[in-house]
C-alpha cells in the first residue's frame, strides 16, 4: 500500500515502484505511474492503487474421475495486472485518501475469478480422465489445461490480468483410495524386499556354508599337520632312543672292551705270577724235599728211643705249656735200657757224619 501523510488540510502520498497509482480530479485522470509521490487534496481527489507485480495465488479445488473416483488438485497460479487503467476501470481499485485502505477487496475479487476459471479448466480434463491416469499424466495435463483456458479467456484479457505461470503442486485421491492404490505397489516393494531378504539370507547362508567348510578344511589340515608331527615326534624319538642304544652299546662295547683287556692283563699277569709262584713253590717243595731226605736220610738207622726222644724235644719247643704229663714205670724201664743201649753206639749228625761224642757224654 502507498504511504500517505497529513500536513493540516494537505495530504502526500508516496507509492513503492510496484504499486501503479492513478489520481482523478472532478471525474478527470490527472496522474497515473508507478512510484508516484505527490501532494493533493482529500476532498477533490480520487486515488486508486493497482499492483503490477506477480502475485501467486493458491487454488484447490476437489473433482472426480471418470471411473467416479474423487480427487483432490493443488495447483499455484501466477498472475499480474499489465494495464492497469483497464483493470481499474473492470475493478474497484479505488483506496480511502485518508487512510489509505482500499475501500472495496479487488484482489479478493481477482483471486475469485482467476480460482474459478482455473477449476472449470482442470474438472474438465479431470472429469474425462481415469484415475490412474490423472495421478501419472495429471500433472502436465492439468498445468497447461489451465494455462492454456486462462490465456484464451476474454474476460481476463479486458481486465488487463495476465497469466505468468501455472503449477500443479498436488494430485492426490482420497485417503482410502490412496491406500487401495499403494496396496500393489506396496505389495511388491514387500515382495522385493522379502526377495531381497531371502537372497542376502540364501547368501549369508552360502557364505556360512563356506566359511565353516574353510574352518573344516583348515582343521582337516592341522589334523594332518598333528599327524606328521606326531610321525616326526615318534620318528625323533625312536631316533633318539638308537642313538643312545647306539652310544649304550658302543660305551658297553668299550667297557666291556677295557674289561676284557684289564681281565685279559689281569690274567697274563696271574698267570705269570702263578707261574712264578709255581715255579717258586716247585723250587721250594724241590728244596724242602731234598732237606726232607736229607733229614729222613739223617734219621735212618736212628733207634726209636731216639726218636721219640728228638720228637718229645720238637713237641716241647712248640708246646707253651704242658697241664699235665703222665709217664708209667714200664715205660720209664724200656726208656733208660734203650739210652743205656745206644750210649755204646756213636750216633751221626743230620749230614751223616759220626759223632764225636762218646757213650759218657751227657747229652747222649
Amino acid at each position: 500500500m502507498a504511504e500517505l501523510r497529513s500536513l493540516g488540510f494537505l495530504r502526500h502520498l508516496r507509492a513503492e515502484p510496484s504499486i501503479h497509482v492513478l489520481q482523478y480530479r472532478n471525474g478527470r485522470l490527472v496522474r497515473s505511474g508507478p512510484g508516484l509521490a505527490f501532494w493533493f487534496l482529500p476532498l477533490a481527489t480520487g486515488l486508486a492503487e493497482i499492483p503490477i507485480d506477480d502475485r501467486e495465488l493458491q487454488v484447490l479445488f476437489h473433482g472426480r474421475t471418470v471411473d467416479f473416483q474423487d480427487v483432490t488438485v493443488q495447483a499455484v497460479v501466477t498472475y499480474r495486472v499489465t494495464d492497469p487503467g483497464r483493470a481499474a476501470q473492470r475493478v474497484d481499485f479505488s483506496i480511502d485518501p485518508k487512510a489509505g485502505r482500499y475501500l472495496k477487496e479487488p484482489l479478493e475479487r481477482i483471486a475469485l475469478q482467476v480460482t474459478l476459471l482455473a477449476q472449470q479448466f482442470a474438472q474438465v480434463y479431470v472429469a474425462r480422465t481415469p484415475l490412474r491416469q490423472a495421478l501419472i499424466e495429471g500433472y502436465e495435463a492439468i498445468r497447461d489445461q489451465i494455462g492454456r483456458g486462462l490465456e484464451s479467456e476474454t474476460g481476463l484479457a479486458e481486465m488487463g490480468i495476465e497469466i505468468v505461470s501455472v503449477r500443479i503442486s498436488e494430485i492426490k485421491p482420497t485417503p482410502e483410495l490412496e491406500k487401495a492404490l499403494e496396496a500393489p505397489t506396496r505389495e511388491q516393494i514387500q515382495q522385493q524386499s522379502d526377495e531381497a531378504s531371502f537372497a542376502r539370507r540364501a547368501l549369508a547362508v552360502e557364505k556360512e556354508r563356506a566359511i565353516q567348510e574353510n574352518e573344516l578344511n583348515n582343521q582337516i589340515e592341522l589334523a594332518r599337520r598333528e599327524e606328521a608331527l606326531i610321525d616326526q615326534r615318534g620318528t625323533n624319538t625312536r631316533r633318539e632312543a638308537e642313538e643312545a642304544t647306539a652310544a649304550e652299546r658302543i660305551t658297553a662295547e668299550a667297557a666291556a672292551s677295557r674289561a676284557r683287556i684289564t681281565a685279559e692283563g689281569e690274567a697274563e699277569r696271574v698267570r705269570l705270577t702263578g707261574a712264578a709262584e709255581a715255579e717258586r713253590v716247585e723250587k721250594l717243595g724241590i728244596a724242602r724235599g731234598r732237606a726232607e731226605r736229607d733229614r729222613m736220610a739223617a734219621y735212618q738207622g736212628v733207634p726209636p728211643a731216639v726218636l721219640f726222644g728228638l720228637a718229645a724235644g720238637r713237641l716241647g719247643r712248640n708246646l707253651k705249656e704242658i697241664h699235665r704229663l703222665n709217664i708209667s714205670g714200664d715205660g720209664l724201664r724200656s726208656l733208660f735200657a734203650d739210652l743205656l743201649d745206644a750210649g755204646t753206639h756213636r750216633l751221626e749228625d743230620a749230614s751223616g757224619r759220626p759223632s764225636e761224642r762218646g757213650a759218657g757224654d751227657p747229652e747222649t
